[in-house]
């Protein structure tokens, strides 16, 4: 019955209707002609699991979180309007929050490497007892943050004068007669005009330590996991269980538990014995939403493996490959360059895997390895370019992916600060092209008429979708800027937000 009615609405011209974008917030927005520091550039993005935290990081090594301040004092009119079955308009909003320093560079002395501090991943644990924990990667060390907020203390009832203090701060309750005294740089005093009085001072005591209401945030690192690969890491990704995490680099996968921090055991290991015979690399891995034992890594050929953990200690052969299969005659010197997947993301219920490609999005059903059940077109309009790409070396960009929290939308970036947002539901269209702006929609395009058949009957079906925008022009009619890029986004987990990044500003959206 259902299908049968989406298919009517579809074939009267019904169907899903296009999300509307409106923008939220900005933070870090640049002003005309502020030049761009490089250590300020936006690295990595992601919300928690409850969306109630977003963190970035940057190449300069810093960790930034937000939290968000609209639900807080709602709950109760929140609750009420969800029985009701009535909508909130209100959009969510975030403020700052704190930041700390994550990683600082270093020098392996003995490859003779310099290792940068820029943020690779950023990954949130479970939270306990209001503090928040999260992983946060460069190349080559992993750090366990805690974030807490700490009450303050203040020591009080010195034996000092507190209006000859100096250096320390405030002092309270000095029990010294306030006669003149020099004040010395260190904050003691000078001997010149001072002596003990005879039998001493009868009312010196102890200082008292006192809490006070205030509170600080407080980072620190908890844990290290440092020495275990050899290439640079690419993907962090925390297990379902809570316990576990795994780590990859180009050649490795490792499976860490989060309280072990000088022990992992290897579970992926691509290294032939001969370095020659290398034909793929590792580009990104990824845990199953919800079984503990199942992951999926991604490699530079354009394939995706699914791997059990309870097959084998060591997972080299795989469950199951997705790839797609090549056209007859379409292989070109640059096949294999745009091949290469630099990213993959599990849906929230885990039937499917997003992976993203330098031209496409591609959405694979887990049951069905045939090739994927959707293509999303996002750069065709660049294959005539591809020579001018591969020599500005654009063409090893590596964009972003990431799945509405219903599985209805995915989304990535793109260049000249656009992104892009594709509906998967039965009968869509939806194809929008949005800027990383405070006017996110100046650039829109719809998707041609695509199969009304909804994910879950998609068996044995494979869509192709043609994106509208294969002009290679903006807006205004110039050329892509493709030293303007958006690589990392985030979908909020529950609500329809985007957060994404362009260069040192994080721009917010809702729909």
């Amino acid at each position: 019955m259902k299908n049968g009615g989406a298919e009517a609405a579809v074939a009267t011209g019904g169907g899903p209707q296009p999300l509307e974008w409106k923008f939220a917030q900005v933070f870090g927005e640049r002003t005309a002609g502020e030049e761009v520091q490089e250590v300020d550039i936006i690295s990595a993005i992601e919300f928690d699991r409850n969306g109630d935290h977003l963190a970035t990081g940057d190449r300069g090594g810093r960790v930034v979180l937000f939290e968000r301040t609209d639900t807080r004092d709602h709950v109760g009119h929140r609750r009420d309007l969800e029985k009701m079955d009535y909508s909130i308009n209100r959009h969510p909003e975030f403020r700052y929050k704190t930041e700390f320093q994550s990683h600082e560079p270093e020098f392996d002395y003995l490859k003779s490497l310099e290792i940068e501090e820029k943020i690779n991943k950023i990954r949130w644990c479970q939270s306990s007892n209001g503090s928040l924990f999260l992983l946060s990667t460069n190349d080559q060390t992993i750090k366990f943050w805690k974030v807490q907020e700490k009450k303050v203390k203040k020591v009080c009832n010195l034996n000092l004068d507190s209006t000859k203090a100096m250096g320390n701060g405030p002092i309270v309750g000095s029990s010294i007669p306030t006669s003149s005294k020099q004040c010395i740089s260190n904050g003691g005093y000078t001997c010149n005009d001072f002596s003990f009085p005879i039998g001493g001072f009868p009312s010196l005591h102890l200082p008292v330590v006192v809490t006070s209401h205030e509170t600080n945030l407080m980072a620190r690192c908890r844990r290290i996991y440092a020495h275990a690969h050899d290439y640079h890491i690419n993907s962090i990704s925390n297990n379902s269980d809570g316990e576990t995490f795994i780590s990859a680099d180009d050649l490795r996968i490792n499976l860490w538990n989060l309280e072990i921090s000088n022990q992992s055991f290897n579970i992926v290991d691509v290294k032939p014995a001969n370095m020659e015979d290398l034909t793929e690399v590792i580009t990104s891995a990824e845990f199953h939403s919800t079984q503990c034992n199942m992951l999926a890594y991604s490699s530079s050929k354009g394939s995706i493996r699914l791997i059990d953990l309870r097959q084998s200690a060591l997972c080299d052969t795989h469950s199951k490959l997705f790839e797609e299969k090549e056209a007859p005659g379409s292989r070109s010197f640059f096949t294999e360059i745009i091949a290469s997947i630099s990213d993959i993301k599990f849906s929230k219920d885990g039937r499917h895997i997003l992976s993203r490609d330098y031209m496409t999005l591609k959405l694979w059903d887990i049951n069905m390895d045939s090739g994927p059940v959707a293509t999303f077109q996002v750069h065709e309009y660049l294959r005539p370019k591809l020579c001018d790409l591969y020599e500005s070396d654009s063409i090893f960009d590596k964009f972003e992916c990431s799945l509405s929290g219903d599985g209805r939308q995915v989304a990535t970036g793109s260049y000249s600060n656009l992104f892009r947002v594709f509906g998967c539901s039965e009968g869509s269209t939806e194809a929008t092209t949005l800027e990383a702006s405070k006017n996110p929609m100046r650039r829109q395009g719809q998707m041609s008429s695509r199969p009304s058949r909804p994910l879950g009957s998609l068996s044995g079906v494979v869509r192709r979708v043609k994106g509208a925008d294969n002009s290679g022009v903006d807006a205004n009619g110039n050329a892509f800027d493709f030293t303007t890029k958006l690589l990392h986004l985030a979908w909020h987990p529950t609500e329809n937000s985007i957060a994404c990044a362009a260069s040192n500003s994080l721009y917010m959206y809702y729909a």
